[in-house]
């Protein structure tokens, strides 16, 4: 591969945005929006769940148009800098935020929320264009093992916050590192060719997305592939994202016990991504997705059963293995799908179908467990979208 620098600086921006994705959307933020913000667990499981599913919202509904648009209009790496731009914005002003605001930091939550993963869209689009279909799979997994190397180091940053008692600079503290390791993919990854105006090709690209849509749906294994996909990921993204609250509310995990925690999920999940990316293009990613599903539905049913925290860290470290394989080896999978020079449109309908299932997770998750009044029967729920998501997947035929 002689585009080196544009791979390591496509690595980097997923080494960039994992700041985003433990600080403040996994670990620290959500048990402080919960206990501080909130300041009632049941009342912040409810709005977190709101948020969260809100902003999967926004990007759901935009993310099939914009991909068409980054496409026809040229505008990808444009696309790409503004929305991590406002999410570095809104995570810094999470700062200004004290205890009783809720309703400011739902607001922040869920613009930065919607800027992080629409900006995915086109950054998993660069995949095709740096990547040859050969090593599309290990690239993806270098990718996000960095990225979960990123997690890493963020997380040490803010456990000493923690720890000095100035736990709310590890906001700007994530605004700051997502927007100086997201600078060499600004610069680097392949420039865009304007083909017209924007609102002409903005036009064509809706027209273009719907049609991409309609298209993808039409062939068998894309469509059995994407309801699989919509199936485990929201399994997945609920997991994540009241994996904080879950160990803190209902074992009684403290706030640096936590950091620690995620710390030993974040080096399994690199372990997962690096150890099976190669696999991934030898064995096949398909194969490799249903090895990790198999894993998340053993850690599903642990995690219900726990009682004692001590078996829990045993727990993370197996989703953490499954973590970084299992979204590796799936966009690596839907990459084998999509005709050339339709990446844009295709990881539209990409995130159009894992964004969806984030809609409909954390707010169920968050319903379930405020009508029973225990955050466990909402665990084990998540157990039934593993088995369906592996059952529809293993009639897939792989590419």
């Amino acid at each position: 591969m002689n585009n080196r620098r544009q791979i390591l600086s496509w690595c980097l921006y997923d080494f960039a945005n994992s700041s985003y994705s433990a600080v403040i959307a996994a670990v620290v933020f959500p048990v402080y929006f919960v206990k501080v913000i909130a300041e009632d667990p049941a009342a912040g499981d409810l709005w977190w769940g709101r948020a969260i599913s809100l902003s999967m919202l926004m990007v759901a509904l935009t993310s099939p148009v914009l991909g068409g648009i980054s496409d026809y209009a040229g505008m990808r790496k444009r696309l790409l800098v503004a929305y991590s731009v406002v999410c570095v914005v809104s995570v810094g002003l999470l700062a200004f935020v004290d205890s009783g605001m809720v309703i400011e930091a739902f607001f922040l939550v869920v613009v930065a929320n919607a800027a992080m993963e629409g900006a995915l869209v086109f950054y998993n689009a660069y995949l095709p264009d740096i990547a040859p279909r050969d090593h599309r799979g290990r690239v993806s997994g270098w990718g996000f093992g960095l990225g979960y190397a990123g997690s890493v180091l963020a997380l040490l940053m803010a456990l000493f916050f923690m720890k000095n008692g100035v736990v709310r600079l590890s906001w700007p503290m994530v605004s700051v590192f997502f927007l100086v390791f997201s600078l060499p993919a600004f610069f680097f990854l392949p420039p865009d060719r304007p083909s017209g105006s924007p609102g002409r090709a903005a036009l064509e690209g809706v027209k273009k997305t719907m049609e991409v849509l309609l298209e993808a749906l039409r062939i068998k294994r894309v469509r059995r592939f994407l309801l699989a996909y919509w199936l485990y990921k929201d399994g997945v993204n609920t997991i994540i994202i009241f994996s904080g609250i879950y160990a803190s509310v209902t074992l009684g995990f403290t706030g640096a016990e936590l950091v620690f925690l995620y710390l030993l999920v974040q080096v399994s999940a690199m372990a997962g991504s690096v150890a099976l990316s190669v696999p991934t293009d030898r064995w096949g990613a398909k194969n490799v997705v249903v090895l990790s599903l198999l894993l998340w539905i053993a850690v599903t049913v642990c995690a219900y059963l726990v009682d004692d925290k001590r078996f829990f860290w045993g727990i993370a470290t197996m989703a953490g293995l499954g973590l970084g394989s299992v979204q590796a080896a799936s966009r690596a999978l839907f990459a084998g799908f999509i005709p050339h020079g339709r990446e844009g449109e295709y990881f539209g309908v990409y995130a159009f179908a894992g964004k969806t299932s984030a809609v409909i997770g954390p707010a169920l998750f968050g319903l379930i467990s405020s009508a029973a009044g225990s955050q466990r029967p909402a665990v084990l729920s998540v157990l039934v979208l593993f088995v369906l998501g592996l059952a529809i997947l293993s009639s897939v035929e792989a590419g």
